[in-house]
Formats: C-alpha cells, sequence, structure tokens
C-alpha cells in the first residue's frame, strides 16, 4: 500500500511519487467533491455501501438479497439462480484493476526528463484509454491539475518502452527453460513492453501456420507484456511458398534462420538457396528475414591438432571452435543474395537482418558495404558483446557461453564503436535461458555446455552502465532500443513517445546503483545461470506501462497478464 502522503495525494487528484514511497501501488481512487476535505474521501452511505461493488457498480447479489427479503421472495430466488448460473458460464474477463497498478485509464505522467523524438524535455505525457493523448512541455499541463490523476516522477527518466525483438522464451514444450508468464514478468521488470519471440527452444519450433496457433495459444492470458512471434524457415518450407504464405498470413511478423546448425533437433540450418526463396515470398508481406550469421569452417574439427591448451573448461578452446571466420563467410554468403532486396530487385520489399553480430572487424566493414549499395540490411548485436570480454571469462564458468561468442576486449571497442556511429542499427537480448543442468557448472565443460545468455531484464541498466563511458545519450538508447526495433518488428504504434502511439513507456533512474545477486526481486527464473550475477549495474526500473496499464512499479507486478499477442495483418495487395 501507499504511504499516508500518498494516499492523501492520489485521492485529492495529484500523485507524487518519489524513491521513498512504499509502493507505486494506489488506492481505490474516489474523486472529491469541492465541499470536501483533502485526505478524508467521500462518506458513503451505509445502504449504497451494501449495494455497490468495490469498483463502483450494483452489487448484484447483495440486490438480490434485498429483493429476496423485501419484495418477491419467489423471484428473488428464481433470479438468485440464474445470477449462478450466468456467474459460472460467462468468460473469465480481466478487469482494468487486475490488469494495472493504476485504478483508472486517464491520467498524467511527469518528469524534467521525457525521452520524445524531438529530444529529452521537462513536462507531461498525457495517457487515456492506452494511448498517449497528449506530450505537454514545461508548465502548461499544470493547468486544473485538482482535477488531474498525475504521477509526477521528479528527475526520474521516462521513456519508450524497450521493443526487444531477439527473444527465447522456450514455450510451448519447454516452459521449465524459462516460459510466457516468467519471461513477461521479466521482461517488465526490464522495462521492456514489447518482445518478439524467436521460433526455436520452444517444442514445436514454430515453422507453420499450425506451429504458430499453438504458440499463440500458449501466450494468451499469460503474457505480462506484448508479444510478438517470428517464423522460422529451414529446409521443408523454403521452397514451399504456400506453406510460407500461410504461415506470414497467420500473422508471424517475419522469419529467421540458421546458417549454421541450431542445436535444436527440428529447426535445421538453412543456405543460400534457402534464403534466396525465402526472401521472395517475404517481398509479398514486406516483412523481414533475421538470420543468424555463421558458417561453419575447419576451426572445430582442427582445434585439437594445434598443439595448443585444449581442455575443455578452458574458453580460449570455446573461443577457437567459432572464430570470427565463421560470421565474415556467412555474411559473405548472405550477400550474394540480399542484393535481391535493393529498389528493383527480385525481393524488393523484404529486409535481411543479421543477428546478433559478435565479429566487429571483416564482418562490419561488408555490411557497410552492402547499406551502402542499397540492399535492404540491418544488424544487431546484444549487451553481452558490450559489457564482456573473453579477458575476463575465467575457465570453467558457462554462464558465458553463446554463439557467436563473446570475443577480445579490442572487438568489444570497435563494437562499441559501430553501435555510437550508427554501423549497428539496433540492440537486442538474445535472451535465451535454460536449465541450470543444462550449463554443466560443475563440470564446466565449454564445448558440452548449452549456449545462451539469460538477460531479458537486465539490458537498459548493462546498455547504460557500459554505454555511459562512451558518452551514450538517452536519446541513442531509445533509438537502439525502442524507435528502430519498432520498426523492424512493423509495430508502427510503439517505439517512441508521441500523440496516437500506445502509451508503452518506461521510468528508470539512471543514476542509482544496484547489486544482482540470487534474491534480486528481478530474477524470476533460474538466477544462478545468469552472467550478470554478482555484478554493479546502474540504471533502476521504477516503472513499466504497457498500452497504459502500469504492469510493473516498484518491484510488484499487476495481478492479471493482460498482455497483447501481436500478429501481423495480411496486406490488401496479397
Amino acid at each position: 500500500m501507499c504511504s499516508a502522503s500518498a494516499v492523501e495525494a492520489w485521492v485529492s487528484g495529484t500523485w507524487t511519487h518519489s524513491h521513498n514511497h512504499s509502493s507505486l501501488t494506489p488506492p481505490n481512487w474516489l474523486p472529491i467533491g469541492p465541499n470536501e476535505k483533502k485526505g478524508k474521501g467521500r462518506e458513503i452511505p451505509e445502504a449504497a455501501e451494501r449495494t455497490k461493488d468495490s469498483a463502483g457498480g450494483l452489487n448484484m447479489e447483495n440486490l438480490l438479497l434485498q429483493l429476496q427479503r423485501r419484495l418477491f421472495p419467489l423471484l428473488g430466488l428464481l433470479l438468485s439462480f440464474l445470477f449462478v448460473f450466468l456467474s459460472r458460464s460467462s468468460p473469465k474477463v480481466s478487469d482494468r484493476s487486475e490488469c494495472s497498478l493504476l485504478p483508472h485509464s486517464h491520467y498524467w505522467i511527469a518528469s524534467n526528463r521525457i525521452v520524445t523524438t524531438q529530444g529529452v524535455v521537462s513536462g507531461a505525457v498525457e495517457v487515456k484509454e492506452g494511448k498517449i493523448a497528449s506530450v505537454v512541455k514545461g508548465e502548461d499541463w499544470k493547468g486544473d491539475s485538482r482535477t488531474k490523476q498525475i504521477i509526477d516522477y521528479g528527475d526520474a527518466v521516462v521513456m519508450p518502452g524497450l521493443v526487444d525483438v531477439h527473444v527465447h522464451l522456450d514455450d510451448p514444450g519447454r516452459t521449465e527453460w524459462e516460459g510466457f508468464p516468467s519471461g513477461t514478468k521479466a521482461a517488465a521488470a526490464g522495462g521492456i513492453t514489447t518482445l518478439i519471440d524467436m521460433p526455436l527452444n520452444s517444442f514445436p519450433s514454430t515453422v507453420s501456420s499450425e506451429t504458430l496457433r499453438l504458440k499463440t495459444e500458449a501466450a494468451t492470458d499469460n503474457i505480462y507484456v506484448d508479444v510478438g512471434f517470428w517464423g522460422g524457415l529451414v529446409p521443408e518450407n523454403a521452397f514451399n511458398a504456400t506453406s510460407l504464405e500461410a504461415l506470414l498470413s497467420a500473422g508471424a511478423l517475419g522469419l529467421k534462420s540458421f546458417m549454421c546448425p541450431s542445436g535444436i533437433n527440428d529447426f535445421p540450418m538453412t543456405n543460400a538457396s534457402h534464403i534466396k526463396a525465402g526472401l521472395a515470398v517475404l517481398a509479398k508481406y514486406k516483412r523481414p528475414l533475421l538470420v543468424h550469421a555463421e558458417m561453419e569452417q575447419d576451426a572445430q574439427a582442427n582445434y585439437l591438432e594445434d598443439g595448443m591448451n585444449n581442455d575443455p573448461r578452458s574458453y580460449s578452446t570455446y573461443l577457437r571452435t567459432r572464430p570470427p571466420s565463421w560470421e565474415e563467410a556467412a555474411i559473405r554468403e548472405l550477400l550474394t543474395v540480399s542484393g535481391d532486396t535493393a529498389p528493383g530487385g527480385p525481393a524488393e520489399g523484404a529486409h535481411l537482418h543479421v543477428v546478433h553480430l559478435s565479429d566487429a572487424a571483416s564482418s562490419l566493414q561488408l555490411l557497410k558495404e552492402a547499406k551502402g549499395s542499397g540492399h535492404s540490411v540491418t544488424v544487431e548485436t546484444c549487451p553481452h558483446y558490450l559489457a564482456f570480454s573473453s579477458e575476463e571469462i575465467e575457465d570453467g564458468d558457462t554462464r558465458f557461453k553463446c554463439s557467436p561468442p563473446i570475443r577480445d576486449a579490442a572487438n568489444r571497442e570497435i563494437l562499441w564503436k559501430a553501435v555510437l556511429e550508427g554501423d549497428i542499427d539496433m540492440l537486442s537480448s538474445d535472451h535465451s535461458p535454460s536449465v541450470p543442468e543444462l550449463k554443466l557448472r560443475e563440470e564446466g565443460n565449454f564445448l558440452k555446455a548449452w549456449g545462451g545468455i539469460s538477460s531479458l531484464q537486465f539490458v537498459l541498466p548493462v546498455t547504460w552502465s557500459h554505454g555511459r563511458k562512451y558518452g551514450v545519450s538517452l536519446e541513442q538508447v531509445a533509438l537502439w532500443w525502442s524507435e528502430r526495433p519498432a520498426k523492424l518488428s512493423g509495430q508502427e504504434s510503439k517505439g517512441s513517445i508521441a500523440v496516437r502511439k500506445q502509451a508503452d513507456i518506461v521510468v528508470w533512474e539512471p543514476d542509482v546503483e544496484f547489486f544482482l545477486n540470487e534474491d534480486h526481486p528481478t530474477y524470476l527464473k533460474h538466477p544462478s545461470i545468469s552472467a550478470y550475477m554478482g555484478t554493479k549495474l546502474t540504471g533502476k526500473v521504477l516503472a513499466t506501462f504497457v498500452r497504459g496499464n502500469l504492469v510493473y512499479g516498484d518491484g510488484k507486478h499487476a495481478s492479471a497478464a493482460c498482455g497483447a499477442t501481436l500478429l501481423s495483418k495480411v496486406p490488401v495487395d496479397v
């Protein structure tokens, strides 16, 4: 519950947030009249109290009880039976009090630092029925403040919610690894308001309209933020245009493929011919193809023959099994077909997106050249490539295993330069958890352990903590984590704080430091496998709003999972 002062402020129409308040959850709101005293609320007559529920509507059970006792005993009894029958047969619908920690849908979010498309401004964002109704700069929003519901965050940053386009939630089929409820709660705790789930690591993989339906059903009523879905491009559907069109028509936001073994049996790798065929179909729908760009070379076969330390517990051993040449070779192959996406090309309208780039030397230059030639290409990297270096990873610490691997500090510096200069377009988490047993922590075998970094709830503070060293601005964080990912995933109504956009907002304090351990409240599943455990970060998330609902505030989540599943609509010309 709020402190007493917060309760009084909310009832009077203006609620000011500060760190000292015990909760962001306001009380049930009752507007006060002009002749009533602040803080006392409105006295409710006893009769009205008996016949109204907590939301202010009629309490049917009490009305029926009065009918039964005072008016028509037999009719009242029949109505009671009818009420019970209808209550049991009606589907469960979550009301606003369950979906949001706020009691109503029209309010103002005030701050001295609001990140907009026109820069960082002081003012307030008006939220009404899930959308941004206005953005008012300066003090103008304070007019008639007694009639407005205001949350004043002071110097905390108000920014568009993060859009994470690269997440493995493993649902359905492997919910012991993650799952929609825990994964989207973690996302909300980290300021992510929209995430796009990858087609593999769940079972079955999402490679058809039917498997997309299964995934959508698993997500429905189980997600705390909005969730969209990438479909899979695999050899079995790549040359079957009918199958791919069915998957895209069912709502997949785009496709994802691997150019090396994925580690998942029902998600085999593709080659340039598969990708070329997939782009031709995607062009009709104007959607992207995301590619894991690594191609096996001879390193894995020869690493035991070089006479060096081949201890499987050694991180340097693992590094040699996936050298930068794998990424370079894959991107060279990929760019043989990416020209199809250029204006006038056979796949104009499609788009290629390279996921989790790690090699900052040769691969980046190839991608820059493709962009300069008019190819429709973008690239992402991930916070773990910007935060860690191979020199820091201790032997046997398999929490850091991922593919492509975390490379040396010099490579990290080049990655940061590319992000800052715009050669890398956006960031994503590549959140890929598993059960702790698969990480083989006791054995410490990098060659056998499951690869993947568990990071969903920490990407904002990790980006900020390390980015501050390079002079990263709040506007850049919003560009990398909100605006550009929203565009890639086709979410035109998201990604910025602007009028008529969905009210997807994160509020965070960029100067607050905190230490991560297994007891940290944002660890919702398998904290022992996170590479970030034991680190100190800067940038604490205070609140996360999804479509105007306060789904996370001061360490608490809304009681109901009211996130939406995001399914693309079929273009009218298809």
